[in-house]
């Protein structure tokens, strides 16, 4: 939407009592999502702190997520639309890369372990990927292709999958927000009946070498 050749987007009210111990991560969270503090204070109940913000309503995809998991479940969180104002320009970029699949197949405990190493996973053993489809977090800034379907050579099957599996860290479990939250520009969401995926959008690598 444009007013006077300026571009507006809408922006939320966004109303948080929380705990006050937990006051300074709900202000963070706001912060980064480029919220303007309109009221900060003591609540009416216990010892809780009343925190209102005015938000892009861009931002708040999966902010209640992330509020709950801030503040331990404690947050009690209301949101409505309050007007349009002035764009406020890229909202919580990503500060870490994503790991990627290096080929399409089925992942493996191996390949999983040596992609640990490189970041968070969102995959675990037996996950069907394809080329480019995001498997990970990157603990660095920049996209990373892994191998996550790498078979490891044995002469011992039994020591196939029993150390490694055990080596490997719980996946982190998507949702339809946190998705939706976690993509960049070149990146996309795919919801099907069975999974929620993310995948760079054709010709991503093309463009970045432009």
């Amino acid at each position: 939407r444009n007013r006077r050749k300026k571009k507006h987007e809408p922006w939320d009210s966004v109303e948080v009592q929380v705990p006050e111990e937990h006051s300074s991560a709900v202000v963070d969270l706001l912060n980064r999502r480029k919220g303007e503090m309109q009221d900060f204070g003591k609540a009416d109940t216990g010892d809780y702190a009343y925190i209102r913000y005015l938000v892009p309503t861009r931002g708040t995809i999966g902010l209640r997520t992330n509020l709950l998991s801030a503040t331990r479940g404690l947050a009690v969180i209301d949101s409505n639309f309050d007007s349009y104002r002035p764009f406020a320009g890229d909202v919580g970029n990503k500060e870490k890369g994503s790991l990627l699949a290096f080929e399409d197949g089925e992942a493996t405990s191996h390949g999983l372990l040596g992609a640990q190493d490189r970041g968070q996973l969102f995959a675990s053993p037996k996950t069907a990927v394809y080329k480019d489809m995001i498997v990970g977090i990157h603990q660095r800034p920049g996209d990373l292709r892994v191998n996550v379907c790498k078979q490891k050579q044995l002469t011992n099957m039994r020591s196939a999958t029993k150390g490694i599996v055990e080596g490997l860290s719980p996946p982190i479990e998507l949702t339809l927000d946190s998705a939706v939250e976690y993509i960049s520009q070149d990146e996309i969401v795919e919801v099907t009946p069975n999974s929620i995926r993310m995948a760079k959008q054709q010709g991503w690598d093309k463009k970045n070498k432009k």
